[in-house]
């Protein structure tokens, strides 16, 4: 019993260290993300001022070239997440800052990659290709071991209620339905009230970005923070990161859950089977038995199971 408890211990110790050196991977990967493109972003936003500023003094002789010319370099500013609109002020308001930055972190790590903010700079880009290569596996290990700890407490909690009722299969049926509704509840429907407020969206387009980016899809046709025009509270980006790594290590829990029940049923199935062809060749063989030995002529004694199968080949000559 002592010895059992030191391996809890010891396991939700490790676990402890996993998570911390988890988030702090994503908080240094964001400074260093914030540091290398916050710089170059401001430039950019100068630079689209600037041309918005030329183009209202000379809309009135614009060419059609120069109209096209315009329109192209708009469209490739609203692409890098610049956004052309507002006064000045708005240059200083920046997509990568420490907030924005761990939200990246959080996306590049867990592979959805929504693709509306992205690395610009040289640095930016090979620092993101050696920070995806080991953040990756990092988060698989560290969903497989959050995940592995709530399948373990679920466990628990259908191992106490199983003493109590001593219904095994109902009971662990009852526990996966409790887990399943409480993380449905929590993920998915409850976060969307949250962004229609924050976000200005429907229910269901709130649901609708919920999965897509639990199940790692990743349009990025819609993402938080992005509406131009709606002032965030400080950290929402931070927040909306955290609630998307929980909500990872809630779906690892969930298809390993689902994962055991289909493993289990499998199982059942399977003796069900070997059960049911056991029985059928035991029926054949006694059915055989019995019309070997009605056959047998009177005169064809057997004593032994042995001699009837003997007998019956002898007599099974005789027949023309």
């Amino acid at each position: 019993m002592q010895l059992a408890a030191i391996c809890l211990y010891v396991q939700g110790f490790a676990t402890g260290l996993l998570v911390a050196g988890y988030f702090i991977y994503l908080l240094v990967g964001a400074a260093v993300f914030q540091a290398l493109e916050r710089t170059a972003e401001k430039l950019e936003k100068i630079a689209a001022a600037q041309m918005k500023e030329a183009f209202l003094q000379n809309f009135t002789h614009l060419t059609v070239a120069e109209m096209e010319q315009f329109m192209k370099v708009s469209s490739k500013a609203i692409q890098n997440g610049v956004y052309p609109v507002g006064n000045e002020s708005q240059i200083e308001d920046s997509n990568w800052d420490f907030s924005n930055s761990f939200f990246f972190a959080g996306t590049v790590v867990s592979t959805i990659g929504y693709g509306t903010l992205r690395p610009k700079t040289a640095g930016g880009q090979i620092f993101c290709v050696f920070f995806a290569l080991f953040g990756i596996p990092l988060n698989i290990v560290f969903l497989h071991r959050v995940g592995k700890m709530l399948s373990l407490l679920c466990k628990k909690r259908c191992i106490f209620s199983t003493h109590r009722s001593g219904r095994h299969p109902k009971i662990k049926f009852l526990t996966l339905l409790f887990f399943l509704a409480t993380g449905i509840l929590v993920f998915l429907c409850l976060p969307p009230l949250f962004f229609q407020i924050t976000e200005g969206w429907s229910y269901s387009e709130g649901i609708y970005f919920a999965f897509i980016t639990l199940s790692t899809i990743g349009f990025g046709d819609y993402v938080v923070g992005k509406q131009p025009g709606r002032n965030y509270f400080s950290y929402y980006r931070t927040l909306v990161a955290i609630w998307i790594l929980f909500g990872l290590a809630w779906i690892a829990l969930l298809f390993n859950l689902l994962t055991t029940v289909l493993e289990d049923t499998e199982k059942i199935i399977v003796k069900d089977l070997h059960q049911i062809g056991k029985v059928s060749k035991d029926s054949e063989a006694s059915q055989q038995r019995r019309c070997c030995v009605s056959d047998v002529p009177p005169g064809l004694q057997a004593r032994s199971l042995h001699q009837v199968l003997c007998v019956c080949q002898e007599y099974m000559k005789t027949l023309p």
